[in-house]
């Protein structure tokens, strides 16, 4: 009995220590990088996912101004007729918009300037999650988005709505190469 408690005891502390030795070199390993920052996703489970990319041939500091500005997006964008941000570019602003007719509140959920923002929120039954990357490359940047689609509208019409959505972002990713190569400096 006395062997069995031994070893239990020397497992015991075997293991506390090797948990204080994970949690040092955790904590002295230095600051993370970004690959190792916590991001927000599209909805991976919803029933529609469009994943479309396009070159710039623009500055990055441009193509980001133009599709941060949202208040502008109106004077750029063929398929939105309003667009008012309340507060700052910043985690938990949010903004009303409206394309196709439709009206929109997004709330952003995550902003890395320059590189990333996502925005989402419900419209007319259809929850929507939306994510931006933005990548320098050598002729300017890669524009890369991700958004999906949920709900009940959806699911009535998954292959409808599915080409609704990559018609207009593929509109919206065009506007966004002309109007930024128009302002490259």
């Amino acid at each position: 009995m006395m062997f069995r408690s031994f070893n239990l005891k020397t497992f015991t502390m075997s293991f506390l220590l090797l948990i204080i030795i994970l949690i040092g070199v955790g904590i002295f390993a230095g600051p993370f990088d970004d690959s190792q920052r916590a991001t927000i996703d599209v909805d991976r489970n919803a029933q529609v996912i469009v994943d479309l990319s396009i070159d710039i041939d623009a500055p990055l500091e441009t193509v980001w101004r133009i599709q941060t500005g949202i208040d502008q997006w109106p004077t750029w964008q063929k398929n939105v007729s309003q667009a008012r941000l309340s507060g700052p570019i910043a985690v938990g602003s949010t903004f009303q918009w409206e394309t196709h007719g439709l009206p929109i509140v997004s709330t952003i959920r995550e902003v890395d300037p320059t590189r990333r923002i996502v925005w989402g929120g419900p419209a007319q039954g259809i929850e929507g999650v939306h994510v931006w990357t933005i990548t320098s490359t050598p002729k300017g940047v890669v524009v890369h988005t991700t958004e999906s689609w949920d709900g009940p509208p959806v699911a009535a019409d998954p292959d409808g709505m599915r080409a609704a959505l990559t018609s207009s972002l593929n509109v919206w990713l065009a506007d966004l190469k002309r109007t930024a190569e128009a302002q490259k400096s």
